[in-house]
């Protein structure tokens, strides 16, 4: 697992970089301060200085990649180093590598193509942009037990055309803390949804927000936006979340409640 020091390390050269570049790096904090080993971080010092950064995000068989480097010691081969070291450890162990860059960063992309990576898809990072929401009332939030888990799978599946060993594996690592709300959605006493808010820093995160097909564009997904949005907005968070810049009708559901894109996340898949 990283350290203390790690950790300040790596929120230091993240902040770095971010104000340097104008972009926002997407190092998914909620699984790097809960590493059970050191085998998916790569760091590079200089001098006790920290000045590269790569972390493996894994996602059941598929992982997820995303680095960084001191601007200062750019085009040194500080990255290269650790991003050959870690696809020798990600080839051996997922199916799939998707490797994640800033939509803005011109040295990233060139980078991915440099090492033949070819882009996948892009996701929107998007805020609620306040304006006034009623709460509804025929929609049922409550907290999930261990009984949800097949049902927080199958709608993984169904809803996100998730394999079913990911879908498992991702729900079955997913342990609410006192920061975290995993919940289930009801209606008319059935459950047909889930949603997850996760809160850091003044942020509450949305995530793996889906619904049974079956009961998709009947306004249920609206209602729930504005109870979720409502409340955290009250609570005195911002809130975020992250949506697949084809995903249309996602998109728009999500800008009637008030959400505007602020940054936008690039995937390449890497062979």
């Amino acid at each position: 697992m990283l350290t203390k020091e790690q950790l300040q390390d790596i929120e230091k050269l993240q902040k770095e970089c971010e104000a340097h570049d104008g972009i926002q790096l997407k190092l998914n904090w909620e699984m790097l301060r809960t590493r059970e080993s050191d085998e998916l971080d790569f760091l590079d010092y200089e001098n006790d200085e920290l000045v590269a950064f790569l972390g493996i995000y894994a996602f059941g068989s598929t992982a997820e990649v995303c680095g960084m480097v001191k601007p200062s010691e750019r085009r040194k081969g500080h990255f290269n180093r650790l991003f050959l070291e870690a696809m020798e450890i990600a080839r051996n162990n997922y199916k799939k590598i998707l490797l994640n860059a800033p939509a803005g960063s011109e040295e990233a992309k060139a980078f991915l193509n440099k090492h033949g990576a070819i882009h996948a898809f892009s996701e929107h990072q998007m805020e609620w942009k306040e304006r006034a929401l009623n709460e509804v009332e025929d929609v049922t939030l409550r907290e999930a037990t261990i009984e949800d888990l097949d049902m927080r799978i199958r709608l993984d599946i169904e809803a996100f055309s998730i394999p079913a060993e990911d879908a498992k594996a991702m729900e079955s690592r997913i342990d609410s803390d006192e920061d975290t709300d995993m919940l289930m959605i009801e209606v008319n006493n059935q459950t047909i949804g889930k949603i997850r808010v996760k809160r850091e820093d003044g942020q509450a995160w949305i995530y793996g927000f889906s619904i049974l097909p079956e009961f998709q564009g009947k306004g249920t997904g609206r209602k729930v936006l504005q109870n979720v949005v409502k409340k955290q907005s009250m609570l005195g968070h911002s809130v975020h979340l992250e949506v697949e810049t084809k995903n249309a009708h996602a998109l728009k559901l999500y800008e009637s409640v008030g959400f505007e894109v602020v940054h936008a996340q690039d995937y390449y898949l890497y062979h």
